[in-house]
Parts: C-alpha cells; sequence; structure tokens
C-alpha cells in the first residue's frame, strides 16, 4: 500500500485524523444505505404500501444475519489496527490470512440458517397474512447474499484499519449505482416486485466484495500472503473470536431487540407497520454520520492503543463528542420542518405520511443520546474491551423490551409509544457507554498486552 494510502494516526492532530478519515466512511455508509432507501422506494412507490412493509418487516431480521459476519469485521479490525500501530507487521498479516477462515465459516452457517428458518421466524413475529410471502422471499433472497457482506466488510475493515478509508468507498459508489440501475430494471421491466429488489441487492453487494477483493491482492501488500501465513493458526484465530464475537454478539442483541419491537409494530397493522419501515429507512440514513465517526475512533484508538498513547485516545473522545453534538444539533430543525417532505418521498399513503413525519420529530430530539452510544462504544471496540459488548447489547435488549411493552399499552400514547421507545433506549444505553468510558477499565484492555 502506498504511503499516501495509510493513514497513521499515532501522531498529528486528533481531529484533523478522525475527521479526514471519517468523510469517506460517511459517504460510503450513506450509498451503502441506498440499498435499503432505494428498495424502499421503489417498492413503496411502484409495488404498494403492504409490499413496503413486508420489506420493513426483514429489516431487523436482516441486521440480526448480518451481524455475526459485521462484527467479526470488527473485531478483526480492531486486531489489525493494533498492530498496526505497534509496528508488528508478522502479525497483521496473519491476522488477514486467518480471518478469511473466521469470516467464511460464520457467514456461510448463519446464510444457511436464515433461508431455512425464514417463515417460521416472520410467523414467530406475527408478520400479517397479507405481507408474510413476500417478506419469506425477500428476507431468504438476502440471506443467500450474506457470504457477499462478509466478504466485502472484512477486506473493508482491514483497509480501514491500514488507514485507507477511501478504497471501500470507491467499489461501494459502483455497487450503488449497480443496485439502483438493477432495482429499477427487476420492478419496472421485469415485474419481479419484490424478490426484484432484493436480488438486485445481493448482485451489488457481490460487486462490491469481488472488487474489493482484487484490489485487495493486486495493490496492497499486506494482503500478498505465502502458503505459510495461510495455514491454520489456533491462537490467531481464536484471538479473532474472542473479541469479535462479542461485538458481534451486542449486534446480534441489538437485532434481537429490535425484532422484539418489529413484533411490537406489526401488531399496530400494515399502516403502522409502512410508517415504521419509512422512518427506519430515514433514521438509518441519520445514523451515519454518527456510524462513521464512530468508525473512524476505532481505528483511531486501535492505532494509539497498540502505540501506547493512551492520552490521545482521551483526546479524540472529546473532539468526537463534540462532533457528534454539533450534528445532533444540526437535525433538529431538518426533522421539524421537513419531516412530512421526507416521508413523502418513499410512500403516497396519507396516513403513513402523516404517522411518519410526528414519528420522527419524536425520535430526533433523542439524536444527541444516539451520538453518544457510538462514540464511546467506537473507542471501547477499538481499545479491545469486548466485555462491555454485551453490557452494551444487553442494554438495548432490555430497554427496548421494557419500554415498548410499557409505553404502547399506556392508552394516550398508544403506537406513538414505538417510537418513544426508540429515543428512551439511545438516551439509557448512551448513559451507560459513556459511564463505561469514564470507568477508565478500557485502558486496561489492549490486545497487543496480551500476546
Amino acid at each position: 500500500m502506498s504511503a499516501k494510502r495509510v493513514t497513521d494516526m499515532t501522531t498529528g492532530s486528533p481531529v484533523k485524523h478522525i475527521l479526514l478519515f471519517a468523510l469517506p466512511l460517511l459517504v460510503g455508509n450513506v450509498f451503502q444505505q441506498m440499498y435499503n432507501m432505494v428498495d424502499s422506494i421503489i417498492v413503496g412507490n411502484f409495488v404498494g404500501a403492504n409490499a413496503l412493509a413486508a420489506v420493513g418487516a426483514c429489516g431487523s431480521l436482516n441486521f440480526l444475519f448480518f451481524s455475526l459476519s459485521s462484527g467479526l469485521s470488527i473485531g478483526i479490525g480492531v486486531i489489525v489496527s493494533q498492530y498496526f500501530g505497534a509496528g508488528d507487521i508478522p502479525f497483521v498479516k496473519k491476522t488477514i490470512a486467518n480471518a478469511i477462515y473466521v469470516l467464511a465459516a460464520a457467514a456461510v452457517v448463519v446464510s444457511i440458517l436464515g433461508i431455512l428458518l425464514a417463515p417460521q421466524i416472520l410467523r414467530l413475529l406475527g408478520t400479517p397474512a397479507t405481507v408474510i410471502e413476500d417478506s419469506i422471499i425477500y428476507l431468504r433472497t438476502t440471506c443467500a447474499g450474506i457470504l457477499a457482506v462478509a466478504a466485502y466488510n472484512g477486506i473493508a475493515a482491514i483497509l480501514r484499519a491500514l488507514g485507507d478509508s477511501r478504497t471501500p468507498l470507491y467499489f461501494l459508489i459502483l455497487s450503488s449505482v449497480i443496485n439502483v440501475v438493477l432495482d429499477l430494471t427487476f420492478v419496472l421491466k421485469v415485474h419481479w416486485g419484490v424478490f426484484g429488489v432484493a436480488f438486485a441487492t445481493i448482485i451489488a453487494q457481490a460487486v462490491a466484495a469481488v472488487a474489493c477483493m482484487l484490489y485487495a491482492y493486486k495493490k496492497v501488500p499486506y494482503f500478498k500472503l505465502s502458503k505459510e501465513q495461510l495455514r491454520p493458526d489456533g491462537r490467531i484465530i481464536w484471538n479473532s473470536i474472542r473479541l469479535g464475537v462479542p461485538i458481534a454478539f451486542q449486534n446480534s442483541l441489538i437485532a434481537i431487540s429490535c425484532i422484539i419491537l418489529q413484533g411490537v409494530v406489526n401488531s399496530y397493522g400494515e399502516t403502522v407497520m409502512a410508517a415504521f419501515s419509512v422512518t427506519n429507512r430515514i433514521e438509518q440514513v441519520v445514523q451515519q454520520p454518527y456510524s462513521s465517526l464512530a468508525m473512524a475512533v476505532t481505528t483511531f484508538t486501535g492505532q494509539n492503543i497498540g502505540a501506547g498513547h493512551t492520552d490521545r485516545v482521551k483526546k479524540g473522545f472529546v473532539r468526537g463528542t463534540v462532533i457528534a453534538l454539533a450534528f445532533s444539533l444540526a437535525m433538529l430543525p431538518v426533522a421539524y420542518l421537513f419531516g412530512g417532505s421526507i416521508v413523502r418521498a418513499f410512500v403516497k399513503d396519507p396516513a403513513v405520511i402523516a404517522i411518519g413525519a410526528r414519528a420522527l420529530r419524536i425520535t430526533s430530539l433523542c439524536y444527541f443520546p444516539l451520538g453518544m452510544i457510538y462514540v464511546p462504544r467506537g473507542l471501547l471496540n477499538g481499545a479491545g474491551d469486548a466485555r462491555f459488548a454485551l453490557i452494551n447489547g444487553a442494554t438495548e435488549v432490555s430497554c427496548r423490551i421494557l419500554f415498548s411493552n410499557v409505553l404502547t399499552r399506556l392508552p394516550f400514547l398508544g403506537y406513538w409509544g414505538i417510537w418513544i421507545t426508540s429515543g428512551a433506549t439511545w438516551f439509557v444505553t448512551g448513559v451507560v457507554c459513556v459511564s463505561r468510558y469514564f470507568s477508565g477499565v478500557w485502558m486496561r484492555r489492549g490486545f497487543t498486552k496480551k500476546e
């Protein structure tokens, strides 16, 4: 990898490193969200509100099935960033080699389970009979593409750990354009409906994965692996699992809590389901700056923990908090003034638009607490504090179950309790994340120190 592609975050301005590293991540994340956004817009406008509800009913399940590979990718990236910061290049290459086996095995298992269990899970969630057939088709099709998702996420996480946040962006832009074109073709020309948008998504993801693999092999020296390095190493595999699985389990717990909330949503019928689906899509986009910031903080923390620069990690936390606050304040007038117009881009049903617009005003009040989940979580992940990942996931599960079952049963709230649940969950989880940071436990979790 050429010097200009590497970002050494162990020296220089923390805020500059974080912002410059986060910007390509933000653009990439927004393009990635276009997969879901375009699916929803096309389905809502050209297939119907019931089909949109079917796609929305699969959102949390897709997150659950994808969470294992994404969590393992994050864990592997953290290990690579810490070894990179410590200057231990042989272990960087060994970690990359063994990541192949970890990610491939996890992706195959989860894909098979998702395809086989899709009908049972959707029925267990109480998915209405009017949308369950389309939901099964959509879920099974997207599960078939999990291996491509794991391949792209794994290579992208490693490139970012090495300081390259731009290259994965280029391949995401390419795949996003392909996704849009195929969505329109499969729905408007071939008339494949829900299957068409799901199939377009997995093709686009496969393109990103293959392109990223070819680039990494040809252009990045760390991916030039010898037969000896490709030999499975039980210790490295275990270390990847030890750090990656708790993060994956955290994501799974969060996904489970979202699935439970989706079950509450389903009990209110297609209109509320469609509104919830739209606001979920919008909030997924809103969360991308926070997510990008967290990934930048993760890499910044990983490299500096590896180099033994704890004070720089603390500075990164302060700068990240300021950035999250600024964005949260900027989004408030957007939600209050333009919420209805944004929802209208997804669906034409007046009832869905009215519910969605008000729901966005409710959740926007808790955007800063949402940001204060991402910033400390990114730091704690980068430091290798795997134990907290389980605490964080358990907190979100508990809050979503408790708040959704209590608030929606209050007569004066009803289904508005669904969106209040999201805000309240963000607030409590944010407090827990910030408290963990100030406890200082993360300063003793450096991965390279344990070798």
